[in-house]
């Protein structure tokens, strides 16, 4: 398995499982209103979650590949800007090849804003460090629609899965 296997590809099919939920979304009654919504006082919200979803593969690039990435600041406000900002991202990663991206065990180097650092391969950085939060935020942003109503399951969350199916119950 590449690198860019275990990264862009898993990004990507894991955005469309971001904009498949965010479909859902519109549909509910509270509509945008689903936004401001958290699991916990001391989380964030689920915009700020979508945020995160849009802006991690990006944020990913400059150490994976040569190409630069311009993280949102701010959180969308509607349904419709969410999936906005998702299909943004996805169309960024449909245009990155293979070719592009740094060797699996390329040494990099991890500032965080609090002053820590971590020095890791760049396959180390994408399983431990970014595809952990990137599935963090998903996974969040799943509860938090599933915890107002949304009539999803597991499959909502693992969409891709059915190109595999061979046989269906019943």
């Amino acid at each position: 398995m590449t690198l860019y296997d275990q990264s862009i590809a898993v990004y990507r099919s894991r955005l469309d499982t971001m904009s498949g939920l965010l479909a859902k979304a519109a549909a509910h009654p509270k509509g945008d209103a689903l936004l401001e919504s958290k699991l916990a006082d001391d989380m964030h919200p689920l915009a700020t979650q979508i945020r995160f979803v849009a802006n991690l593969p990006g944020e990913a690039l400059p150490r994976l590949t040569k190409r630069e990435f311009a993280s949102r600041d701010d959180n969308e406000t509607t349904i419709a800007g969410a999936q906005a900002a998702i299909e943004e991202t996805k169309a960024l990663l449909d245009s990155i090849d293979a070719s592009e991206l740094v060797p699996a065990d390329e040494t990099l180097v991890v500032d965080l804003p609090n002053g820590m650092q971590f020095t890791l391969t760049a396959e180390q950085y994408v399983q431990d460090w970014s595809l952990t939060n990137f599935y963090f935020h998903l996974t969040t942003a799943y509860a938090i629609l599933r915890m107002e109503g949304l009539d999803i399951g597991k499959i909502d969350f693992m969409p891709h899965m059915m190109k595999h199916v061979s046989k269906m119950p019943g």
